[in-house]
């Protein structure tokens, strides 16, 4: 009986070890389906993330360029000084004319005869003297009439004349914000103060990241013949200490503190962030000039070096924002050299006032920084009659923004 009983168990023995061996390779199984789940669900939700990107600002398409013209920096268009009308020329006195006597007597009859006749010799004289500076009067009034009506046909022939500048309009003061995306993700939202007084000009860009710490461009500077001119360009990256750039146009020298090497200064250079208010001026000023296919030059100064960006007009495109779709015209900049692979792409908005409503930058390895227009943060401020400040209307509440890459 016991050795039965024995010979029972035995089996029973090995199938609960078979269980043990078994219950290892299950777990196993369960982990490797759970991964895979997750990863799916990853997948999907990056799949759902870049069509919705997509659905509302698609990826500028690869684009041919097709030249229609070429654009070089020249001098700015000046308004024509007001022309000042000449005085008007002085009315000749009266002369007084003398009061006959009513209290002559017999006595005094030939002396008034002979006064009389005195007096009538003087108010001749004085007649003829009154009609000769009369008619040098008239003669003086007819000349000056006649150059003033020169002057406003010289005048009005310049204004009609076509002006050789280009035509230049330098966005009003603001401070605004701009949505930020890396990649499509949502990061914090990016100030830019915008300072213009007609003659100076300030821009201040800040753009926070997370673990970072805030990426700060600064460009000040003046308006000159050529439109806006900066004086000194900072750029600062997180905690790192700043660029430095300095437009000395005394000298016609590009000094930068990051480098020991100078470099010749042209006429009409910028530097990163005000070359996109300069180009805002620009179409600002001549709209219909920006038409698809027309290329214009900047020369541009960084924080070590300077170069010729040719950005081209793409075309009318629409822009999806918080706010709603905005119409804009897409500008994008061509490859500076062989190889280049990093883009630039900018949309100003005439609703906006030609200011910019969307920038994206490209990175060679695929990385897309974006600026979306959010809204201001309180009206734009300007002084009236100010020599280049643009004038301010309900459209003008932004300035430009650009992307906080390390070179554009």
């Amino acid at each position: 009986m016991p050795f039965s009983l024995l010979r029972r168990r035995r089996p029973n023995a090995g199938a609960s070890s078979d269980n043990l061996a078994a219950a290892p390779s299950l777990r196993w199984v369960v982990w490797l389906i759970v991964l895979l789940v997750v990863v799916a669900l990853h997948w999907a939700a990056g799949r759902w993330v870049d069509r919705s990107r997509n659905a509302s600002n698609p990826q500028p398409a690869e684009h041919v360029p097709v030249q229609v013209e070429l654009l070089t920096p020249k001098p700015i268009a000046q308004a024509p000084k007001p022309v000042t009308p000449p005085p008007p020329a002085p009315k000749p006195k009266p002369v007084p004319q003398p009061q006959p006597s009513h209290a002559i007597t017999t006595a005094q009859t030939e002396q008034a005869a002979q006064v009389a006749q005195a007096a009538q010799v003087t108010q001749a004289a004085q007649a003829a003297a009154v009609a000769q500076a009369a008619a040098a009067a008239q003669a003086a009034a007819k000349a000056a009439s006649d150059a003033a009506a020169s002057q406003a046909a010289a005048a009005t022939a310049a204004a009609a004349a076509p002006t050789t500048g280009d035509k230049f309009s330098v966005p009003p003061s603001g401070e605004l914000r701009y949505d930020t995306r890396i990649n499509g993700v949502m990061n914090q939202v990016g100030n830019i103060h915008w300072v213009n007084d007609g003659q100076h000009y300030e821009m201040v860009v800040s753009i926070p990241l997370p673990f970072v710490g805030p990426y700060v461009y600064s460009s000040k500077g003046h308006i000159d013949g050529f439109g806006i001119a900066p004086e000194q360009y900072s750029e600062q990256r997180g905690r790192r200490a700043a660029d430095i750039t300095v437009f000395d146009r005394t000298t016609k020298q590009l000094v930068y503190t990051r480098t020991p090497n100078n470099q010749p200064l042209a006429d009409g250079a910028e530097d990163r962030f005000s070359v996109v208010m300069q180009l805002s001026s620009l179409v600002r000023g001549s709209p219909d000039t920006y038409k698809p296919g027309v290329v214009r030059q900047f020369s541009v100064a960084d924080n070590d070096s300077n170069e010729i960006w040719p950005i081209e007009t793409v075309g009318d495109e629409n822009v999806q924002t918080a706010d709603g779709n905005v119409q804009a015209r897409h500008f994008t900049r061509l490859p500076r050299r062989d190889g280049d692979r990093r883009r630039l792409d900018i949309w100003l908005a005439p609703t906006l006032g030609w200011l910019p409503v969307r920038i994206l930058q490209t990175e060679p390895n695929g990385m897309q920084i974006e600026m979306l227009w959010r809204g201001k943060l309180q009206p734009p401020s300007t002084t009236p009659g100010q020599s280049g400040a643009g004038t301010p209307d309900a459209s003008e509440d932004a300035t430009p923004a650009a992307t906080g890459s390390d070179k554009p």
